[in-house]
């Protein structure tokens, strides 16, 4: 018994040390935080470990967040469904997959503070992403997983269908394909003697408001894929649809080289940002 009491003793010693001298054991309180999506851009939890984060994996108190708060996360989406969560929520809970422990609230609302909306930051480039505090591989891959998970959906929803009986899914497709992107990018769409996609192909890219287009090449791989149609799409990352003369005089060119070789140019679409402008609806192809 006096052993065991000398052990004790000389733990209870070792606690009143530790009290005696908060400098090397006491965590310190965060800095107070402003109210609202702004909390993230100015607190960042230090403790957020990342999986495969070794070095981090070992800090102490690596989880800052309320106790059973990923659960209680868990609970709300699967009882009441993944469409009551605001998109710093939807984003919160996909990082819980990127870390093991620690409150990824702040990180979520300050990445979209950064990137202007949670749909910003999904199609974000991927150096962009890696450069951003506080996310890491992991994250980025999760991000880009999304991303792309979410254009297959839109692709399957137009595929194996007349795409002229699906305009607006259409247009839904090519805006989450294109909206965003911060240059250039010049689409084609090959159809079917239905009017079915074929495929979708990316034929080039160019700067932030020019992509070379040869008609030749267009018309080269319709017959390639045996493809009775086409509809071209382009992007402009200023955002606003209408068409240049550039545009519309590379349209007329490939449209004649269609016609030639009995291919027909259904349309050609400019994807804005929230919009979108149709050659044909215009007039543009008359």
């Amino acid at each position: 018994m006096e052993k065991s009491g000398g052990i004790i003793d000389h733990w209870l010693a070792r606690l009143r040390g530790a009290q005696a001298e908060p400098a090397a054991y006491a965590v310190a309180e965060p800095p107070s935080r402003p109210r609202g999506f702004s909390e993230g851009a100015a607190y960042r939890p230090q403790a957020l470990v990342e999986i495969g984060d070794t070095d981090a994996a070992a800090l102490p108190f690596a989880s800052i967040g309320p106790t059973g708060h990923r659960a209680r996360m868990r609970d709300r989406l699967l009882t009441h469904g993944a469409g009551t969560l605001a998109d710093y929520e939807l984003l919160e809970m996909l990082l819980f997959f990127a870390f093991k422990k620690g409150d990824t609230k702040p990180l979520a609302k300050t990445l979209i503070n950064r990137f202007g909306s949670f749909a910003g930051l999904l199609s974000a480039p991927q150096a962009a992403l890696l450069a951003a505090q506080g996310l890491g591989p992991h994250a980025v891959t999760a991000l880009k997983l999304v991303q792309e998970a979410a254009q297959r959906l839109a692709r399957a929803e137009v595929m194996d269908k007349p795409v002229l009986n699906n305009w607006d899914r259409l247009m839904d497709y090519l805006t989450a394909m294109l909206a965003r992107e911060k240059i250039e990018q010049f689409r084609i769409l090959f159809l079917d003697p239905r009017n079915r996609l074929i495929a979708d192909e990316a034929q080039a890219r160019g700067t932030v408001n020019h992509t070379p287009v040869y008609p030749r090449e267009v018309i080269k791989r319709a017959l390639e894929l045996h493809a009775t149609a086409i509809i071209l799409v382009h992007n402009h990352p200023s955002g606003d649809p209408t068409p240049s003369r550039g545009d519309i005089e590379m349209t007329a060119e490939i449209r004649e080289a269609a016609n030639i070789l009995g291919v027909v140019l259904h349309d050609h679409v400019i994807i804005g940002n929230g919009n979108w402008l149709s050659f044909r609806r215009e007039g543009l192809l008359e």
